[in-house]
């Protein structure tokens, strides 16, 4: 090694200069047990013995870069290094000056200078927690508690035709809310609310921070909204806040509670949440709630009402036993919540202590409220009105139930104020027919009925009922009815629009191996039909009496068949066995999606699969305000509107929302125009006779169910579509009261049943021909020829039978030429005498179309299928005569299987004396 490598850095004094010694010299200005670049140096010199005091003034070995580093640094013996060396190690740097904030810190290098410090880092935490409690607490002394009487002073919400008159100011203060004292309310009540909504209410600060970040976090996820889940925060949104699920309006309810449950007592808080919290039927406060659902005071509720009042809070519209806006189709799911929670309320109470064991075994009995009652103001069919409009408000979102409580809304609706008029007075004028007084069998008939404008979905006009004050559902928006053959057009555009399946392939099959139909195909109408899956295996079905498999013999009405018929004629005279076979040969799925396309609610259609053969008569429960929409599909040529009650709502501000049509193509327009020119069929020659007297181009279907128990009426116009409903049911009775269903009506009005070609028929014309008379008389779009001709149910086709039979006669005539002898047999052909019996055979063709026409028009048939003058007029005076034969012909053979027990007692009569011969 060189001299020149060797040479030890220069420094002062001798110790410097001696570094070639054994024992290394501590660097300049080092002192006993300081700190030097090399590192922590004890009394007796360097750590590491004599072979680190050798290495240290050398930058040790392998540890020459860090000694050096460290040396460089602490601008030690490195300093006074010689120039020549400058070039193999960094020169030193001054230190940098301390600042206030070291950012970006000093001393580091790279991406280190730019990495706060832990201390800077809890720093920063601390100011930020400090920011937030400045603010938290400037925000708390800014806030102040309102008068908790503002909640008082609800709005009213105005209600207008679909001119823009006003129809009727409702919501707000029409609801009798009174304000009462703690005191008025019963402890039992007070405990059962604590219990159930807020156990820590008497010990809380009034604000659960768990449930509000939940909360946020759940609002900010764009999840479900939640409230506020002490009494206090409930207090304060109920009385200073809007009911908006929104981050600044839970801060605001965060610090007004905050500020509540520091400045109230807990009783002036739970008085006022008692007397705020809204409980349904349009009241708020626990004294109007207490009328509303029991008839008398609160502080007279014992501790089973009490509880079930407590579980209302929890949402009226899922506890009210009736219903609350979501009607009686949600009742019984209403009533099995309530119960639940009442249970649970009672329970919870003896579990914390506030109810003794043996009270609570007296209660074990729901303690069922009384039905609903509405408020005067919407007495006859307004109150179904608004209810109709509220449901649609809420179920779109477009406001909540509290919202609408409140009030201070202006809402347009669809409703035309002459046509609801009307039709209120179409209703009216049939149900002079009925004497409950005189007629077990006039009690509790209710008609329901609806019209939907093709091509939009306004619902402009219908009929709920008596009066809203006293029949408190709303009969044209309830689904639990069945519509019996009025459902079969929908088969029947299943039959256009997917056709039959390929009997030779699965069940579910693509729509390239079906083939679709035409209206002229023909079905076997035998009564009596055995029916079968699509690929020909007979249908069975578990009997549910006795468990085992059974096959299933279609019937018709009264036992009416008029042999193999097309589609259109089925129809016309609503024969049952051709429809029941079709949509087991299209698939009941396919038949369910069709009249779900044009409208129905799928809720309201039940079971619809291959199981359910009966699925094409009509066992389903669709409302009239569905019938209609589902009807006026085929009125637009297959474009579906949604049906709708509302067309604008707004409030101080402006408009809250404007309603938009969309119309959605859901059948082809042949397809749509081919039902039409069918049902245009059903008018002209079958059972929908009664709608001619509009004396314009009307399309309609009857039906009638089994036992007699519905009858309805559907029909169009290209400009309105129109259901009626009519059926017997005890409204009134307690639920679950055994004689609360749907009763027969099997003489009502005085005569032997009910069909929809009867009363039903009469109420839609009246109000039909009123409410279209200014509409043009426009023609229903002509039907081009669609599909293909297609043979089921055992039907054959005729155009291989000819063929087949002259190819036959000829070759009998060939092979007998040469027999001319055997000709003189024919001789004793003085049997001209079998020539009449082609009569017998016009009159059996003649009874078998009679029937049906016979019992449609003349209540039996007797003249014009009757195989004779005597036996025929006496068999159609005795099937419906003078008096019978005038209900036959208003609703004679209607319908069967559902419609079994409608029709004109002359129709089977007619035929079997006369078209038989």
């Amino acid at each position: 090694m060189s001299e020149h490598r060797r040479k030890p850095p220069q420094s002062r004094g001798r110790r410097a200069a001696g570094s070639s010694g054994r024992r290394a010299a501590p660097p300049p200005g080092g002192h006993r047990g300081e700190t030097s670049a090399f590192g922590n140096e004890g009394p007796e010199g360097p750590p590491g013995g004599r072979a680190g005091s050798r290495r240290a003034p050398q930058g040790g070995g392998r540890r020459r870069a860090a000694g050096g580093a460290a040396a460089l640094g602490a601008g030690g013996a490195a300093a006074a290094l010689p120039a020549g060396r400058s070039g193999r190690r960094r020169a030193p740097e001054m230190p940098e000056k301390k600042r206030l904030i070291d950012y970006p810190r000093a001393g580091k290098y790279g991406a280190w200078r730019w990495i706060p410090s832990w201390k800077q880092w809890l720093a920063a935490a601390v100011a930020c927690c400090g920011m937030m409690l400045g603010m938290v607490g400037l925000a708390y002394a800014m806030v102040d508690v309102p008068d908790q009487n503002i909640a008082a002073k609800q709005q009213k919400n105005v209600y207008h035709w679909a001119d823009g008159t006003q129809m009727v100011v409702a919501g707000g203060g029409e609801f009798n809310r009174q304000n009462i004292p703690l005191e008025q309310m019963p402890t039992h009540l007070q405990e059962a609310v604590i219990v159930a909504e807020n156990h820590t209410f008497r010990d809380d600060s009034g604000v659960d921070p768990v449930g509000i970040a939940r909360a946020v976090v759940n609002m900010a996820r764009g999840g479900n909204t939640q409230s506020g889940s002490t009494i206090t925060q409930q207090f304060v949104k109920n009385n200073f806040l809007t009911q908006e699920q929104t981050l600044e309006r839970k801060f605001k309810e965060l610090m007004i509670s905050v500020k509540v449950g520091t400045q109230m007592e807990k009783d002036d808080i739970l008085e006022g949440y008692l007397n705020t919290a809204y409980f349904g039927r349009g009241a708020y406060g626990i004294q109007a709630a207490s009328h509303a659902y029991y008839g008398k005071d609160a502080e007279k509720l014992d501790p089973s009402e009490a509880a079930f009042m407590t579980t209302l809070l929890k949402g009226p519209d899922y506890y009210d036993p009736a219903g609350g806006t979501r009607g009686e189709g949600a009742a019984q799911e209403n009533l099995e919540r309530a119960a639940d929670r009442w249970a649970w309320v009672l329970d919870r109470r003896v579990e914390v202590g506030t109810l003794d064991t043996s009270e609570r075994r007296e209660y074990n009995e729901f303690p069922m409220p009384k039905p609903p009652r509405t408020a005067t103001e919407k007495a006859g069919q307004i109150g179904y009105l608004t209810d109709l409009v509220d449901g649609y408000i809420t179920a779109n979102e477009i406001l909540t139930v509290e919202d609408l409580a409140r009030g201070g809304y202006q809402i347009h609706t669809t409703f035309d104020r002459q046509k609801m008029k009307e039709m209120e007075d179409a209703v009216k004028e049939v149900m002079e027919n009925f004497d409950p007084e005189e007629r077990e069998a006039d009690r509790y008939v209710q008609f329901g009925g609806a019209a939907v404008v093709p091509k939009d979905g306004a619902i402009v006009a219908l009929y709920g009922g008596v009066s809203a004050t006293e029949h408190f559902v709303n009969n044209a928006n309830r689904e639990d009815v069945q519509v019996g053959s009025t459902f079969k057009p929908f088969v029947l555009a299943a039959a256009l629009r997917d056709g039959v399946r390929d009997p030779l392939k699965p069940a579910d099959q693509p729509d390239d191996a079906r083939t679709p139909l035409s209206p002229e195909s023909v079905y076997n109408s035998e009564n009596g039909l055995l029916i079968e899956y699509w690929n020909g295996e007979v249908w069975k079905g578990e009997d549910p009496d006795t468990g085992e498999d059974v096959e299933l013999r279609q019937n018709n009405f009264e036992g009416n068949e008029e042999g193999e018929i097309t589609l259109r004629r089925a129809m016309e005279v609503s024969a049952n066995s051709p429809f029941v076979q079709l949509a087991m040969d299209i698939g009941i799925n396919r038949v369910a999606r069709a009249a779900i396309d044009a409208g129905l609610r799928e809720g309201s259609l039940g079971p619809h699969n291959d199981s359910v053969p009966s699925f094409a008569l009509g066992v389903s429960t669709p409302s009239a305000i569905r019938m209609a929409d589902g009807y006026a599909t085929f009125a637009a040529s297959g474009e579906q509107a949604e049906p709708y009650s509302v067309t604008r709502v707004e409030d101080k501000d402006g408009v809250l929302y404007e309603h938009e049509t969309t119309l959605k193509r859901v059948f082809d327009t042949a397809v749509a125009d081919n039902v039409t020119n069918v049902l245009a069929d059903v008018v002209e020659n079958g059972t929908g006779k009664p709608a001619q007297e509009l004396g314009r181009p009307v399309a309609a279907k009857t039906g009638t169910t089994d036992d007699n128990v519905s009858a309805w009426f559907v029909g169009y116009t290209p400009h309105l579509s129109t259901a009626v409903g009519m059926f017997r049911y005890p409204q009134e009775l307690e639920s679950g009261d055994p004689d609360r269903r749907f009763m027969s009506m099997q003489g009502t009005g005085g005569v032997p049943k009910v069909h929809g070609s009867g009363f039903p028929a009469d109420v839609w014309v009246s109000f039909m021909k009123e409410a279209t008379k200014d509409d043009e008389k426009t023609a229903f779009p002509e039907a081009r020829d669609i599909g293909e001709v297609w043979y089921g149910a055992g039907a054959r086709s005729p155009e291989p039978t000819p063929v087949e039979t002259i190819e036959e006669v000829e070759e009998v005539e060939e092979t007998e030429e040469p027999e001319p002898e055997p000709e003189p047999e024919p001789e004793p052909e003085p049997e001209p005498e079998p020539e009449p019996e082609p009569e017998p055979s016009d009159g059996d063709n003649q009874g078998n179309g009679g029937w049906w026409t016979g019992g449609n028009n003349n209540g039996g048939g007797g003249n014009n299928g009757g195989g004779g003058n005597v036996t025929g007029g006496e068999t159609g005076a005795d099937g419906g005569g003078e008096t019978v034969g005038e209900t036959g012909d208003d609703s004679g053979a209607d319908e069967g299987t559902t419609d079994q027990p409608s029709g004109g007692q002359g129709a089977i009569l007619g035929r079997n004396s006369g078209g038989t011969g």
